[in-house]
């Protein structure tokens, strides 16, 4: 049963599974709208009385026996007389207090901090208690020096850069976390309008190519593309590290052939007539992760509230970032200048999925790019892999322990209760990338596969 299910209605079943297979619970049917109806203390009544009617009917066929013999509203009443539900909600609501409120929260002006940025205009932190300022920050690396330095206290970050924070890959080991996953898919290959010839990419040799940085999904996926091509992206390609909003005009002034980037980059230049989409990454990896929102260990054990509110915001606005309805309005909201700095059909073209490609194609993909706030310790376990492919990470990995300790699967699950969503049930999954299939379990066996990649 769904926390925001009504546990007083004699249709809904305590355990799991619906007839339909594809819920946790008959109520889940409908407890995505009953959530959205409530109001936080509306949301924390019916976790409580949802947990109070679980310990005392833990029988399905009895709760429903005695809700049909006296009615739900007497079942509420006597339920109430016996447990004070309201006095328990409000005890459950409570938190500790928070230990910091003035907070200084860093981004790239890409889409896929969507979530982290309309945060800060549409008033989820604010909901938190929380007064955040939303620091836009010109590259990654930046982004990781402000966030070590606790310049900032929490961060916009590819989903890689955690953990290579924490493994020492590319700077001093600094324990980090995702708390959160920001995107999913949203990103896609583009080409100069010179290349539109050059749809093959075994023709790509001695191309140049930039990606956000070394340790992202960009970089990553890249990569693998272009091996699964025959093309070694060691020697075959250049590839270079480029800030996102320099990417465009790099494009246009010839010092790149091509760039993987955020959907926004990539609209951009074909908005500017200087670029085409030949890939979305949803075709490569269908609900890839890309960004996340993190911050260090430091920060999470020493303000636990605090960082529990931030995480509550968070998840808040990734599962209001994540329904159609709401992505026009999004768009608007971080377009200023303050923000993404982009024009509002840039954004809408690729928030809302209906897109121009470049190539005179008007394209329509709902699900170009989401938001899905579950940080997958499977996510890690692949990035690790890639990782150790490329030389990037060295030696005896042990991928499960690092996938565990980085990416807070219980943390991302608990908020999303709080939120009354439904998280997943495990913290790892199978998929695959571009038809191969990926097995968190034989993470080591999946690295060592591969044709093309560093000895």
């Amino acid at each position: 049963m769904s926390m925001f299910s009504n546990p007083f209605s004699e249709k809904f079943r305590l355990k799991r599974g619906c007839s339909c297979g594809q819920h946790e619970s008959e109520a889940a049917h409908e407890a995505s709208q009953r959530a959205a109806s409530l109001d936080d203390e509306g949301r924390y009544r019916e976790v409580v009385a949802s947990a109070v009617v679980r310990a005392m009917f833990p029988n399905d066929a009895r709760r429903r026996a005695f809700l049909k013999a006296v009615g739900a509203s007497t079942a509420a009443a006597a339920v109430s007389t016996f447990f004070p539900i309201g006095m328990a909600t409000e005890v459950f609501a409570q938190t500790g207090p928070l230990e910091k409120k003035d907070l200084k929260v860093g981004f790239i002006p890409i889409t896929c901090a969507t979530p982290i940025i309309m945060a800060h205009p549409m008033g989820f932190y604010a909901k938190n208690g929380l007064n955040v300022d939303v620091v836009k920050t010109a590259g990654w690396a930046v982004i990781r020096e402000k966030t070590v330095n606790k310049e900032y206290d929490a961060a916009h970050m590819l989903a890689p850069m955690p953990l290579a924070l924490s493994l020492g890959a590319g700077s001093n080991p600094v324990p980090f976390a995702v708390a959160a996953i920001e995107n999913i898919n949203g990103q896609a290959l583009t080409l100069s309008v010179k290349h539109k010839d050059k749809m093959d990419p075994k023709s790509w040799k001695g191309m140049k190519f930039a990606v956000p940085f070394d340790y992202s999904m960009h970089n990553y996926l890249l990569r693998y593309f272009l091996a699964e091509h025959g093309l070694d992206p060691d020697t075959d390609v250049q590839i270079r590290s480029v800030p996102p909003p320099e990417m465009v005009a790099n494009l246009r002034a010839d010092n790149i052939d091509g760039f993987l980037a955020p959907d926004n980059v990539c609209q951009r230049a074909v908005f500017d007539g200087v670029g085409f989409l030949h890939t979305i990454t949803k075709d490569l990896w269908n609900g890839h992760p890309c960004c996340a929102f993190a911050a260090s260990k430091e920060f999470i054990s020493s303000a636990p509230n605090t960082y529990a509110a931030l995480l509550r915001s968070i998840v808040d606005a990734t599962a209001y970032s994540s329904k159609a309805e709401n992505r026009k309005a999004i768009a608007e909201a971080i377009a200023p200048a303050a923000y993404l700095n982009a024009p509002v059909p840039v954004l809408e073209q690729v928030l809302v999925g209906t897109f121009a490609d470049g190539l005179g194609n008007v394209k329509k993909d709902p699900a170009r790019v989401d938001f899905d706030p579950f940080p997958w310790e499977s996510f890690a376990v692949w990035m690790m892999t890639q990782m150790k492919r490329w030389g990037q990470i060295k030696g005896d990995v042990d991928y499960a322990k690092i996938a565990k300790e980085v990416f807070l699967a219980t943390d991302a699950a608990k908020a999303m209760k709080e939120m009354g969503l439904t998280p997943p049930t495990t913290t790892t999954k199978t998929f695959s990338v571009m038809g191969k299939a990926f097995d968190p379990a034989k993470a080591e066996d999946y690295a060592k596969s591969f044709a093309i990649k560093r000895s």
